[in-house]
């Protein structure tokens, strides 16, 4: 029975973790669609942030000075000229460098200055929209109409803002896109609020004169850096509506309506956002291969005007950071998922998980390196678990010992399948032996290595995180390959400690299993590796430990052909009981001789 338990858990474990690896080495997998390079890389960055004059469009329109700034414009008594060229309005914080057309008011460029790409030559500065798509943008809006909706992402926003730059001086500014489409005379009003120490953005729209519903866009694919081929997390649309989190990519078009709380695009470290503080629907959609668009859909409020809608919402576009997000108090933090486990949610690995990641954070706080941190925390699961693994141990031991005998009952009854499970129980009672002792225990850590994982794979703490020497990342695989083959060797002098009750055959496939792990870990994160190799360490120093100090090797009597033998344990009454037995023996044998 241990047998195919075991052989269970490996195949298992092994149709998991290569299912990716396997597609992608036979050329199976799916081949991203080029992605053309951001506009905010295309275009030299300003020396500060200011409104600038781009290329007129094809269609002739003269180029022109840029508008005055609002502060300009309230000095001189005047509003704001109209835009008759494209424009680009740079917004510069701490935390993210921004750029605005004003063609359409969306957003053309969302730069990270906090983080990097994993590139190690040259790294550059996080993208969040990395992929334009013509039809959509951020900050669109689209109406039923979809001639007044093209006319909206068409036209040629006048643009003001009251500020150069954000700091803690200047913490707070704001830029005002204005519209006037000309042929229905619809007017639309976007307002944007920057903060210096903040993701956030806060947006309020204003508009007459179009058709409801609206939709506020987040575009397509804005905060899907990288659409990664993990087994770990759903990447693309998310949104929570009445109290429900659905994350999923749907086949054509998914609505939700209810309660919006918020619609996101995602990927494994970093979301764009839409928050609406009143809002009747959440629209994600698949446009192609790995591109979702979301929107948030605002219905006509009750006692408004015909065409007239005053709409406020905000904006995250930035990392998973768990306290940023939850500091959010919308629910954001459930975009990080601790419960992931074989494509599914789990409530009790996310229940097992956040703890663990408190106490991750909290080692951290003290050693200010999560490589320190992750080899602390896996010693402290170690002996929390102890208990356990003993037990697993000696069930595994005390059924190495029997083997002979279940095989001699197994090759007797061959023939009558009742009677071996009866001779079989019956042997398993008489030796106090549980069969399943030594999985019952591996079992009962499944959740606690499943979170662990989980949280070193998923939670963006680790990276950028460096270790020690050539681990500058653990977010990250190994450059050198060094930790994958330690731990592919950690393996292998687990196995050949392991009590097994496998016959000669088939404990040489299971040598096997070291080397498929080591290739399998070769491009893992550096810190899941890492948890992986101290663990299979301390598994190993425990093990020799128990061997050599603590646990003593059973002994039993000589039983009956049936099987059914008295266990003998240990300790100083059974060693005497022992001591007994044999000397009935030799006075037997002795009498047997006189004869």
């Amino acid at each position: 029975m241990e047998k195919r338990v075991v052989i269970f858990l490996v195949l298992s474990l092994a149709i998991i973790l290569s299912y990716d690896y396997l597609l992608k080495e036979f050329g199976l997998a799916p081949k991203p669609s080029p992605q053309p390079k951001p506009a905010s890389q295309a275009a030299p960055p300003p020396a500060a942030s200011q409104s600038r004059t781009g290329s007129p469009e094809s269609s002739g329109e003269p180029v022109q000075s840029p508008p005055p700034s609002g502060r300009q414009a309230a000095a001189n008594g005047a509003p704001a000229v109209p835009a008759t060229g494209e424009q680009t309005v740079e917004v510069v914080t701490p935390l993210y460098r921004a750029e605005f057309t004003n063609r359409g008011a969306e957003i053309k460029g969302w730069e990270l200055a906090r983080y990097r790409t994993a590139d190690r030559e040259q790294p550059k500065p996080v993208q969040l929209l990395t992929q334009h798509d013509p039809a959509t943008g951020p900050l669109a809006i689209h109406t039923v109409d979809p001639k007044i909706t093209k006319r909206l992402r068409e036209g040629l926003y006048g643009a003001e803002r009251d500020f150069s730059t954000l700091d803690a001086e200047h913490p707070t500014g704001h830029v005002t896109f204005t519209y006037r489409e000309p042929e229905s005379g619809a007017r639309v009003t976007k307002r944007l609020t920057f903060h210096h120490d903040s993701y956030l953005v806060d947006v309020s729209v204003q508009a007459e004169g179009l058709p409801g519903p609206l939709d506020v866009g987040l575009g397509a694919n804005f905060g899907i850096v990288e659409w990664g081929e993990g087994f770990i997390g759903l990447i693309g649309p998310a949104s929570l509506v009445d109290d429900q989190v659905e994350k999923s990519l749907p086949e054509a078009e998914l609505e939700r309506k209810g309660a919006v709380r918020w619609v996101a695009l995602q990927d494994k470290y970093f979301l764009s956002v839409l928050i609406p503080t009143e809002a009747s629907a959440a629209v994600v959609r698949k446009e192609g291969d790995k591109l979702a668009t979301a929107r948030v859909r605002f219905s006509p409020a009750a006692g408004t005007a015909a065409g007239t809608a005053n709409l406020s919402l905000k904006l995250y576009a930035g990392p998973k950071e768990y306290d940023g997000l939850r500091a959010l108090n919308v629910g954001l933090e459930e975009t990080i998922d601790f419960g992931w486990f074989i494509y599914g949610s789990w409530d009790i690995v996310r229940a097992v998980a956040k703890p663990l990641f408190y106490v991750l954070r909290f080692l951290y706080d003290f050693t200010h390196n999560y490589g320190v941190s992750i080899v602390l925390l896996t010693v402290g699961i170690k002996l929390l678990f102890v208990p356990l693994q003993y037990k697993s141990y000696k069930s595994m031991k005390e059924m190495q010992f029997i083997q002979p005998k279940v095989v001699a009952l197994q090759n007797k009854y061959k023939d009558d399948r009742e009677r071996l499970n009866r001779e079989l129980i019956k042997l398993y009672r008489d030796h106090k032996v549980n069969p399943v002792g030594g999985c019952l225990p591996m079992l009962l850590q499944m959740p606690v290595f499943v979170a662990l994982f989980n949280i070193l794979y998923m939670t963006i703490d680790l990276r950028q995180a460096p270790f020690l020497l050539w681990i500058t990342d653990l977010s990250v695989q190994d450059p050198y390959y060094v930790l994958p083959i330690l731990m592919g060797v950690s393996m292998v002098v687990q196995q050949k400690i392991m009590p097994s009750t496998m016959d000669p055959a088939q404990a040489k496939i299971m040598l096997l299993l070291p080397v498929f792990m080591t290739f399998l870990f070769l491009t893992f994160p550096a810190g899941l590796v890492l948890y992986w190799l101290t663990n299979n360490v301390l598994t190993i120093t425990q093990q020799f430990v128990t061997d050599r100090y603590v646990y003593k090797q059973p002994t039993f009597a000589s039983a009956p052909e049936s099987g059914g033998a008295e266990a003998q344990p240990d300790g100083q009454k059974q060693g005497g009981k022992r001591r007994k037995d044999r000397g009935a023996e030799k006075v037997e044998a002795d009498s047997r001789v006189e004869t």
